[in-house]
């Protein structure tokens, strides 16, 4: 007669693999919040441009070396949004000039700053050298561009 011994049963065993399913949740999460705030990072201003209806654009080339200056509702006025005076702004942009006369001034004005500031910036501007000046605005949804008189 042979004396046998019952298997005893392996009991549970420590998982060695992690588990990932956790970590990649948390990262899909992530990764939508970036996606919908980087664009609203763009600009930190508060500007209400004026509404054209003029129809968007789109340039063959944009331009590679552009300044952005905002003028806010407070006639503040912002260097890629940092806060700077009238003085600062004329120093910067006097060496915005020497270094590259083709730079394009992309000038973003709230609607309620007066038109002779806006003037007095161009003129800054000019002065210094640079002569590539483009005005930023929101275009009006919804309503068709208006009809241009047609010469005969």
């Amino acid at each position: 007669m042979s004396f046998g011994r019952l298997e005893k049963p392996v009991g549970n065993r420590p998982m060695s693999e992690i588990n990932v399913t956790p970590l990649v949740d948390v990262m899909l999460v992530l990764l939508v919040i970036f996606i919908i705030t980087a664009p609203l990072m763009t600009s930190q201003l508060d500007l209400e441009l004026p509404k054209t209806p003029a129809p968007v654009v789109e340039r063959a080339q944009e331009s590679d070396a552009f300044v952005a200056i905002a003028i806010d509702a407070q006639g503040q006025i912002y260097w890629d949004d940092t806060k700077v005076d009238e003085e600062g702004l004329r120093v910067r942009l006097t060496q915005t000039g020497k270094a590259n006369p083709a730079t394009e001034l992309r000038l973003r004005a709230d609607t309620a700053v007066p038109y002779g500031q806006v003037v007095r910036l161009i003129a800054m501007a000019q002065t210094a050298g640079l002569s590539r000046i483009g005005f930023l605005a929101d275009p009006v949804t919804g309503e068709p561009p208006p009809e241009q008189p047609r010469k005969p």
